[in-house]
C-alpha cells in the first residue's frame, strides 16, 4: 500500500503556545500524548509517512523566550527555536566555534535551514545528528525545563539510542550552553552524505588546545558511527600531551577507526564508514590544528 506523504491523514489536536509557561503546562497536562512542533523538517515528515502519530501537537516556534544567541559570561547561549540559518549567518559562531559553523552549514538546503531548529536537530535523536558532534567537543549542557523544575544535562549524556533521548515526555529543551572555548583552540566538522546537504553517511568533530607544539586537551566525536553521536576518549588520549605531528595523526585516525560501531544500512556499509572515517578524522585534525595556530 502506497503512503499518501502530501496530507496528514491522523487526527490530532493543534495547540499554539506563545510563552514558555504556557508550553511546559501543556506539556504536563498532554504528558505522553503530546509532540513538540518546532521548524517541523522532521516531525511532520515522520507524520506524514505514518511513522509518527500523537493526540496533541504542541506548536513553540513563536516563543520569544526560546529563539535567541547571545554570549553571557564567557559562555555562549542558544535558544531551541534559534533556526539553522540563524546559526550559519552568526559571526560570533564562524570565528569562535568553526566546528558548529561547518556543521550547519553542511545541512539541507537554505529554505529547509530557514525553518529547521538547532533543537530539533538534537531532540530528534538521529546517530546523523550533525549539531551533535560538535557541541559534544565543545562540552556543550542542556537545559530541560518542565512545571517540576529544570536540570542541566551534559550533551554526552543526552543520547541514549537511535531516536530516544533523556527527555521526560514532560520535559522540553530549553537552553543549549557552550563553554567559552579559551585561547589557541581550534575546531573543525567534516562530513560525507550520498549528495551535497544530504543526511550523513558519517560525519566527526575534532576541538583540541595548542601549547606550543603540543596538544594540550583534545575532544573527537562522530556521527553515524554509532547507536549515539558518540566521543572517543581513547583516540583524545593519544593526542593529548603529545607533539603533534603527521604520524601521530595517522596513527589516531587508524585508531579511531576501529573504536567505532557504526551499522549497514540503506545509505552505506559499516565497512565503508570505518574507512572513510579515518579520512576524515585525519583532515578533521589537520584543519583544527592548524585553526589552533599550529604548524605541521
Amino acid at each position: 500500500m502506497k503512503t499518501n506523504t502530501k496530507i496528514l491523514a491522523a487526527e490530532f489536536e493543534y495547540l499554539e503556545c506563545h510563552s514558555l509557561a504556557d508550553a511546559l503546562d501543556a506539556m504536563t497536562q498532554y504528558s505522553g500524548k503530546a509532540k513538540i512542533l518546532a521548524g517541523g523538517t522532521d516531525l511532520l515528515t515522520k507524520m506524514k509517512s505514518g511513522l509518527l502519530q500523537c493526540e496533541y501537537l504542541i506548536f513553540v516556534k513563536k516563543i520569544e523566550g526560546l529563539n535567541y544567541l547571545i554570549s553571557d559570561s564567557n559562555t555562549l547561549r542558544i535558544g531551541p527555536m534559534v533556526s539553522l540559518r540563524t546559526i550559519e549567518k552568526s559571526e560570533q559562531v564562524k570565528a569562535y566555534y568553526s566546528a558548529l559553523f561547518e556543521a550547519v552549514r553542511s545541512m539541507a538546503a537554505t529554505s529547509v535551514k530557514n525553518m529547521a531548529t538547532i533543537g530539533g536537530n538534537l531532540c530528534n535523536g538521529s546517530p546523523a545528528a550533525d549539531t551533535a558532534p560538535p557541541l559534544l567537543v565543545y562540552g556543550a549542557t542542556l537545559k530541560l525545563s518542565s512545571t517540576r523544575g529544570d536540570r542541566m544535562v551534559p550533551v554526552e549524556e543526552f543520547f541514549v539510542g537511535p531516536g530516544k533521548t533523556v527527555l521526560e515526555s514532560d520535559e522540553l529543551l530549553t537552553e543549549i550552553s557552550i563553554p567559552d572555548l579559551g585561547e589557541h583552540v581550534g575546531s573543525s566538522f567534516l562530513k560525507l552524505g550520498r549528495v551535497a546537504a544530504d543526511i550523513a553517511k558519517i560525519n566527526v568533530a575534532v576541538c583540541l588546545k595548542r601549547t606550543g607544539r603540543t596538544v594540550s586537551n583534545c575532544r573527537i566525536a562522530f556521527g553515524s558511527a554509532a547507536p549515539t553521536p558518540i566521543r572517543l576518549p581513547e583516540a583524545e588520549a593519544m593526542l593529548t600531551s603529545q607533539e603533534m605531528t603527521v604520524e601521530l595523526i595517522t596513527k589516531v585516525a587508524q585508531a579511531a577507526a576501529k573504536m567505532i560501531k557504526p551499522i549497514t544500512d540503506k545509505r552505506s556499509t559499516s565497512s565503508y564508514r570505518q574507512q572513510v572515517s579515518k579520512v576524515i578524522l585525519e583532515e578533521g585534525i589537520r584543519s583544527a590544528w592548524q585553526r589552533a595556530g599550529g604548524e605541521l
